[in-house]
C-alpha cells in the first residue's frame, strides 16, 4: 500500500472518470493529492472520499488552459505538501464533429484543454520537480492518438497524437542527457473505458459498437488505467521515460 508513499501528486480532471480513479488509487498508495478540476463539487467530493479513507488531499479549482491557473496550482501544491513529485495531465474533453462541420472555435477549445493544458502543466511542473530532485509526468493520451477512426474524432485524435509526441520530446529534454533533469515523462493510451466521456460518445453515434473495437472482449474500467498510472508514478518505473503505455484491450494491435 506504499508504492508512492511520501510523494505528492497533482491530478487534473480529478472530479470524475479516469481522474477520480487515479487520484483515489495514488492516495491509497501513500501519495498526497492535489485534485484539480473546473467541477468544484465533484472535485471536493473526491477529496472528501480520500480524506475519509485516511489519505491527504486538497482540491484546487483549475482551468488547465489558463497559465495563471497553472502557476497558482503548482504554488499551492508545493506550499501545502512541500514538494511536487508527480503530475498527471489527465484533464480532457471530447467534441465529436465531422471535419467539415467543426468550427474553428470548437477546434481551438478542444486543443486548449487537451494539448495546451498538457504543455502548460509540463512547463510549470518541471521547475518544482527539479527542486524536489526529480519526478514523473504522466500525460493522458489515447488509443486514438495512435490510430485514426472514422467516428468524427479527427480533432480529438489530433490533440492526443500531439500529446504522444510532445511527451517523447519532453522526456528527452528533461532527462540527464538533455538538460540534466531527473524527470521522467510518459504517455498513457487508454482504449474504450467506461466513463462519462464514453457515455456521451455512445449517445452521439457509436452506440453499443464501442465494445466491438476491443479485441479483449469488454470495455475497460477507470481503475484499469489508474493502475498503469500508478506504475509510471512509482519508482518501479525508474527506467521508463518517453514511453507509451497502451491500455486498450488490443485495439491498436491489429
Amino acid at each position: 500500500m506504499d508504492r508512492v508513499k511520501g510523494k505528492s501528486a497533482i491530478v487534473t480532471g480529478a472530479a470524475g472518470g479516469l481522474g477520480r480513479a487515479i487520484a483515489t488509487l495514488l492516495a491509497s498508495e501513500g501519495a498526497a493529492i492535489a485534485a484539480t478540476d473546473v467541477n468544484e463539487p465533484g472535485g471536493r467530493e473526491v477529496v472528501a472520499a480520500i480524506k475519509a479513507a485516511g489519505g491527504r488531499a486538497i482540491f484546487i479549482k483549475h482551468d488547465v488552459s489558463s497559465e495563471s491557473d497553472w502557476r497558482r496550482v503548482i504554488d499551492k501544491t508545493v506550499a501545502e505538501f512541500g514538494r511536487l513529485d508527480i503530475l498527471v495531465n489527465n484533464a480532457g474533453i471530447m467534441i465529436m464533429r465531422d471535419i467539415e462541420n467543426m468550427t474553428l472555435e470548437e477546434w481551438r477549445r478542444l486543443m486548449s484543454i487537451n494539448l495546451d493544458g498538457v504543455f502548460l502543466g509540463t512547463k510549470h511542473a518541471a521547475p518544482a520537480m527539479k527542486k524536489s530532485g526529480g519526478g514523473s509526468i504522466i500525460n493522458m493520451s489515447s488509443a486514438a492518438g495512435i490510430v485514426g477512426t472514422a467516428h468524427s474524432t479527427a480533432a480529438y485524435s489530433a490533440s492526443k497524437g500531439a500529446v504522444r509526441l510532445f511527451t517523447k520530446s519532453s522526456a528527452l529534454e528533461f532527462s540527464k542527457a538533455g538538460h540534466g533533469y531527473n524527470i521522467r515523462v510518459n504517455s498513457v493510451h487508454p482504449g474504450v473505458i467506461e466513463t462519462p466521456m464514453t457515455d456521451a460518445m455512445k449517445r452521439e453515434s457509436l452506440g453499443d459498437s464501442m465494445g466491438a473495437i476491443m479485441p479483449i472482449g469488454f470495455i475497460g474500467q477507470p481503475v484499469d488505467v489508474a493502475y498503469g498510472v500508478l506504475y509510471l508514478a512509482s519508482d518501479e518505473s525508474r527506467l521508463v521515460t518517453g514511453a507509451e503505455l497502451v491500455i486498450d484491450g488490443g485495439w491498436t494491435a491489429g
